[in-house]
């Protein structure tokens, strides 16, 4: 689905997604301390509003339009007055290159490309981290296909905690939790599922500019 396609399917609801940051974010995110985070295919932000309401200042990206326009109002209606600490911009993250060293959080969450992207992707991302700073991947696990509920059909765009482990292994992050974790949902039958989920979280030394960043 291109940028067009994503913008009719978040047309079609007021809220495609949850306002709720995912629990995966919330558990590895939370004992952070705030600083500036960078939220890659934020989608409606869900994510990024909810690091803005413990102190973080938070950009979203998005190639959707009306997904970034989502972001703006999903921060103004759970943020009030604290609204401005989330910005959001149309980006498409395949081609866009954030800021070296910029971020002390950046997080990928459900977004599923091939393993050529996908490793584009991540080293962009992980060139953001800043000293001392975290990269949170989160997403579908490929056992999901077999063993678990929900995600991508396909499994040319899944992967398991031991790609992204590879993918990252040159970028001069230190892997800090790396595992395939169950997530309990519940179908459109009211019927109790499990999803598997990956979920990375790798750190930059406070000693180690990130690639490109000059060092002392």
């Amino acid at each position: 689905m291109d940028a067009r396609d994503w913008d009719e399917r978040y047309a079609r609801s007021p809220l495609l997604w949850t306002a709720e940051p995912n629990r995966w974010v919330v558990q590895h995110a939370a004992a952070l301390t705030p600083g500036r985070a960078l939220d890659l295919a934020a989608g409606e932000g869900r994510n990024a509003v909810w690091l803005a309401s413990l102190g973080w200042t938070a950009l979203a990206v998005d190639f959707s339009a009306v997904a970034v326009e989502r972001v703006h109002q999903l921060a103004v209606d759970r943020l009030g007055p604290r609204s401005g600490a989330v910005s959001a911009q149309v980006e498409d993250v395949l081609t866009w290159v954030p800021p070296v060293g910029a971020f002390d959080l950046v997080l990928l969450s459900y977004l599923h490309l091939g393993a050529a992207d996908r490793r584009g992707v991540l080293a962009r991302a992980a060139a953001a981290v800043a000293p001392g700073g975290h990269l949170l991947v989160v997403g579908h696990d490929a056992r999901n296909l077999a063993e678990g509920y929900g995600g991508p059909s396909d499994p040319t765009v899944l992967y398991g905690p031991q790609d992204v482990a590879a993918d990252l292994a040159d970028t001069g992050l230190v892997l800090v939790h790396a595992a395939t974790e169950p997530r309990p949902v519940t179908d459109p039958d009211g019927v109790d599922q499990v999803a598997l989920d990956v979920v990375v979280l790798a750190r930059r030394s406070a000693a180690t500019p990130a690639e490109g960043e000059p060092h002392a």
